[in-house]
This record gives structure tokens, sequence and C-alpha cells, in this order.
């Protein structure tokens, strides 16, 4: 199941207590679904949890019911309901303060959106009905695609004083409202009802800095190693050079020292190596001998 599948589960578990509430849920899923005309109301949906919650919703709205419910998905995998009794549409559309014909252009009726639960109940529809978020292992993208131009516009203009910060595009033959940042896809989703799927992009995002991090780390780690490697290398052909010219057993007791400590620990580091000396040298010191070993070989 994908997260989007998973987070629309989630809102469908929410109880539908208060008629105001089912009516703005209903109102969101209708403005953001296929068909909302007056002679049909089509949704189509991939979520089998979506098409349960549906009947019922529209049920505590409308007392009304589904002239055509799913028996299976289609070809695609979709899941398709329908309202075509034109004394439904009839009462659907009174009921939104609409006066149907036959080319209606929609808009949002905020008479019906006055209370906090309602808003939240009327963007958890949009979402059930329209919505998607893309998996936050791989992404940050959340997204409400309706048909309607100005219900896209007044949309936008609710969040906004939400004190959400949406952006908005066309694509295709759809108007579309969407959050790029982490933040605010956990703050919308909160605020519908998906506190859950809300806490895996948080728990995604952590991950994420988390692997990064470490990522850093061993990517400088690798790198010092490296450094070090070439170093003492380097050290370890000075060293040869002075012996095949003869000169290792003539240098100064300190500098022959350092000769036979580097040529036994080759894989130590500088700092390790400064410790094996009787007594202990700094690190400084040490670098200082090593660079005169070798110019001494040159």
């Amino acid at each position: 199941m994908s997260f989007s599948s998973e987070t629309k589960a989630e809102l469908c578990r929410i109880p539908m207590n208060k008629t105001c509430c089912a009516r703005a849920e209903a109102y969101g899923v209708l403005l953001y679904c296929n068909t909302f005309s007056p002679v049909r109301i089509r949704i189509v949906t991939g979520s089998r949890p979506v098409a349960a919650r549906l009947p019922k919703l529209f049920y505590k709205a409308f007392r009304l019911r589904f002239d055509l419910l799913p028996d299976s998905p289609d070809v695609s995998g979709k899941l398709h309901l329908e309202i075509t009794d034109p004394k439904k549409l009839r009462e659907i559309f009174d009921a939104f303060g609409y006066t149907p014909g036959r080319h209606i252009s929609h808009d949002i009726n905020f008479g019906l959106l006055e209370e906090d639960c309602c808003r939240q109940a009327f963007l958890r529809g949009a979402f059930l009905a329209g919505g998607s978020v893309t998996d936050p292992e791989k992404r940050y993208h959340l997204e409400l695609a309706t048909p309607h131009f100005k219900v896209s516009r007044e949309l936008f203009a609710l969040l906004l004083d939400m004190s959400f910060s949406p952006k908005a595009a066309p694509r295709n033959a759809n108007y579309i409202t969407y959050f790029k940042q982490s933040e605010s896809i956990e703050d919308f989703l909160t605020t519908i009802g998906a506190p859950v799927s809300a806490m895996k992009i948080m728990s995604a995002k952590v991950e994420k800095h988390l692997r990064s991090g470490v990522n850093r780390r061993v990517n400088c780690d690798t790198a010092n190693l490296g450094k070090a490697v070439d170093a003492a290398q380097e050290h370890l052909d000075a060293i040869r050079r002075l012996r095949e010219k003869g000169m290792l057993d003539a240098l100064p007791e300190k500098l022959r020292e350092t000769a036979r400590l580097r040529t036994e620990h080759p894989e130590a580091t500088l700092s390790e190596l400064a410790v094996l000396f009787e007594p202990p040298v700094t690190k400084s010191c040490l670098c200082h001998r090593l660079r005169k070993l070798d110019e001494l070989s040159r």
C-alpha cells in the first residue's frame, strides 16, 4: 500500500459524529471528485477505505444513497460511485446553495465552513477525492487537484486564512494546490485528521538527517584516512631511501627512533605514533622529525 493510500485509510477511520462536518466533508469530496454536475455525480477512487466511507458519509450528510456502488474495481483498479437520480442531485445542490443548470461554475460556499471543525472536514474530503501525498522517503509533496478553477483559487485563499502557505499551478485539465515543505505537509495532515501519517513524515525527515550526517562523517573520515595513508607511505619511502643510501644508521638518535617507530607502525596516525615515544612527543614535534627525514632522503 502506498503512503498516500495509508494516509487516506487513516482518514477514513475518523468517526462521523456531526452532520455539519459530514456535509462539509462531502462538499470537499464533490468539489474535488471526477464529476459534480446537475445531471451526474461520479466519484472514482483507487482506495477501498474511501469507497467504503462515502456511502456512510453521504447518508449522514444528506440521507441519500448512491445509485451505483462498486462491486469490484475496473480494469485500472478504480472503484466507481455514482448518483444520477434527479431528485437526489437536486437535494444535494440545494444543500450547498447552488441553483442547478446544465452548465454551472462551481465555487466554495464559505457559509458552510464557518466552524473550524467544518473547515477541517472540508479539507479532508477534498484530499480523499482529489488529493495525494508522496512517500516521504522519496520526497516531500502533497497536492489537491480539482477541475474547477474558482474552487482551486478559493481553496488557496482558505488555506492562507488557516495559516498555511500553499502553492498553485495548472496541470492538464486540473488546477493543483500543493505543498513542498515537510512542515507544511505535516501540519496539513494533522489538521485534517491524519497525525500518524504526519509523524511518519517527521520520522522520515529525522532518518534522512541522520543518514546525511553519518554519510558526511564517513566521507570525512574516509578522506582523512586516505590522507593519513598517503602521508605514511611518503614517510616509509623516505626511510627506505635513507636505508638504501646507507644514511639511516648515521642519523641522530631522535631521527633513528622516529624512523624505527614509523616502520614498525605504518598504519598509525601521527597522534597515535607520537605517544609511542619514550617519553611521548607532541604531534608538532613528530611532524618536524618526519619532514626532516624526508628532506635528508632527497
